[in-house]
């Protein structure tokens, strides 16, 4: 399983950006797809996950600002980001889940700055 990601950049505080990640390779029906990110000397943290279902659970700091979705039949996340802050600023990865395992992606930076 591969998964790439796709869409990080340099935004300005209350801008938006729209990253996907596509998921290759032995993909099984059931799974959770993700978002993770890691700030600069701070650990990994969830930002959202979203089920086959198409049901999703957000951290609270995105909560009504981040929209994840997703393409089963293309295997493909997204996590729509609206009104960024400075603090938003990271490396996203997804990530996939299923049986057991846990699969990431080579990471995109988003930098919100002015």
């Amino acid at each position: 399983v591969q998964l790439q990601a796709f869409g990080g950049g340099l935004v300005q505080p209350g801008g938006s950006l729209k990253l996907s990640c596509a998921a290759s390779g032995s993909i099984v029906s059931a799974n959770f797809m993700g978002w993770y990110r890691q700030a600069p000397g701070k650990q990994r943290e969830l930002v959202a996950l979203i089920r086959t279902t198409g049901s999703a659970n957000y951290a609270d700091s995105v909560k009504g600002r981040f929209t994840t979705s997703r393409d089963n039949a293309k295997n493909t996340v997204y996590l729509q980001m609206n009104n960024l802050k400075p603090e938003d600023t990271a490396v996203y990865y997804c990530n996939l889940l299923q049986l057991g395992y846990a699969y990431w992606g080579q990471g995109t930076l988003v930098t919100v700055s002015s």
